[in-house]
């Protein structure tokens, strides 16, 4: 069944437009030209989502979403609302608002927010009972481990609390900076092991020589330098968890030895005689993908398989877009406590900046950036003079000729007029550079070298001629 969608806004050819767009698109669509005829409306039929105005003529945008979550809190509600509004924009999403667009309007970055709603809505219906927001894992204190809200955070805990329990080996996949060793504490924390000890090795930190020995342990005299005897990690996590970070950093006859000793249970030091019982449960990570390793030659197919009883894909933080500003509170907590500061928080253009940036660096990145910020703040908000420049202004995007971005269809023109040609290239050249920047209309006038207002009115020329041929 199509999802029923309420659009609320006195600009009559806006609601027109938005109804024709999203009907081509699927959805039942009804439209309003008020806030009280809209919450009217709403009550009747009980819209899945609310597309509304921040700024009508009898009420605002905080009344409507009240009145609509006073009757459904599980609707969605989407603010549409100018540019010079995102400060009230973002504090109306603080208190129950999914998301904003502004204006002008574009047709593909309304189906994208409505999409991502939609999203979200299955992913908790598929999940009758969710984690708290905030919640720690037990063992983690609230300091460590936040819950997001995005449908793929949520996707990514239920794999977690899935696995936790069995005695799975688990590969985590993910780039840096995502938190992966993070992930490896909390499923061991949700295990039966919890009590147990969770030791952490990083495999590209080993040297070829030293690597059995950090791994094994070794006795006194075993090799020049071994001046006393030493536990390895397998040794230190027995009975619990052991997490190998970058595991396809492992030398092959290292490799070939951890095989041995997962298969058999047992081990030795090296330069030692006796052997030792095993009891460990196994969390590799890797930001490669182990398959693509052995094809290479460059990691032991039987050990991939060994380890590839459960594997988790970490998403990259700029697919989390719904849980940044989660862990801009959480890391800006954190960084208050280290350096016993008290910031109130952010000022929004900076929100803003941290959506609208790719995150390069991930969660790790995102937490210096925040920390750096902290330390060199002196007012109650963080502003954008204490933010890197690369978040500030990022460096424009060169485009080939004969390179397009991929998925964007450059279509010719229906006949030889160059004024027609023109106006399709410029339009299709807008919309490629809105979709590169997640359609931060600021950035996409930078690199379009533009100022704001001309980059409103193109769209709103291109998207008013569009509707006028459809």
């Amino acid at each position: 069944m199509a999802s029923r969608i309420l659009i609320i806004d006195d600009d009559m050819d806006m609601c027109t437009l938005l109804s024709r767009f999203l009907h081509r698109k699927g959805f039942e669509t009804e439209t309003a030209y008020t806030g009280n005829s809209g919450i009217s409306k709403f009550k009747e039929h009980q819209a899945d989502i609310v597309l509304c105005d921040f700024r009508l003529g009898d009420k605002e945008g905080y009344d409507v979403l009240r009145e609509i979550k006073s009757v459904k809190p599980s609707t969605t509600v989407i603010i549409i609302t100018g540019y010079s509004d995102i400060k009230t924009a973002v504090d109306i999403i603080k208190q129950g608002a999914f998301d904003y667009i502004t204006k002008p309007l574009i047709p593909d970055e309304v189906l994208n927010v409505i999409k991502k709603s939609q999203e979200q809505s299955e992913s908790r219906n598929n999940q009758p009972v969710s984690p708290p927001r905030q919640k720690a894992a037990p063992g983690l204190g609230a300091d460590e481990y936040l819950v997001g809200k995005d449908p793929s955070t949520r996707d990514l805990y239920k794999q977690m609390k899935l696995v936790a329990p069995t005695p799975y080996s688990v590969i985590l996949y993910g780039e840096s900076g995502t938190g992966k060793e993070v992930v490896g504490k909390t499923i061991h924390q949700y295990s039966d092991r919890s009590g147990k000890p969770f030791i952490a090795l990083d495999c590209g930190t080993l040297s070829k020589e030293l690597a059995g020995s950090e791994l094994f342990g070794h006795m006194k005299g075993s090799f020049t330098g071994a001046i006393s005897d030493k536990e390895g990690h397998f040794e230190q996590a027995n009975g619990g968890t052991l997490f190998l970070d970058e595991v396809a950093n492992l030398p092959l006859d290292v490799q070939a030895t951890l095989l041995r000793v997962i298969q058999e249970r047992k081990f030795k030091r090296v330069g030692g005689t006796k052997e030792m019982n095993l009891d460990i449960r196994i969390i590799v990570a890797s930001n490669e993908n182990l398959q693509d390793a052995y094809r290479k030659g460059r990691f032991r197919e039987d050990l991939f398989h060994r380890f590839n009883e459960f594997s988790i894909h970490i998403p990259p933080l700029r697919e989390r877009k719904e849980d940044i500003l989660l862990f801009a509170d959480f890391f800006l907590k954190k960084a208050c406590m280290e350096l016993g500061k008290e910031i109130e928080g952010f000022e929004d253009e900076v929100l803003h900046l941290f959506i609208s940036y790719n995150w390069p660096g991930n969660l790790r990145e995102f937490r210096n950036v925040i920390r750096r910020a902290a330390l060199l703040t002196a007012t109650p908000l963080i502003n954008t003079a204490v933010l890197p420049q690369e978040i500030v202004q990022p460096a424009p995007v060169s485009f080939g000729e004969n390179a397009p971005e991929p998925g964007i269809a450059f279509s010719a023109p229906k006949a030889p007029d160059l004024k027609e040609a023109a106006s399709q290239a410029e339009y299709e050249t807008i919309l490629k550079v809105l979709k590169q920047v997640n359609y931060n209309k600021t950035k996409a006038a930078e690199i379009l070298k533009i100022d704001r207002k001309t980059l409103y009115n193109k769209i709103k020329d291109h998207e008013a001629q569009r509707h006028a041929e459809s």
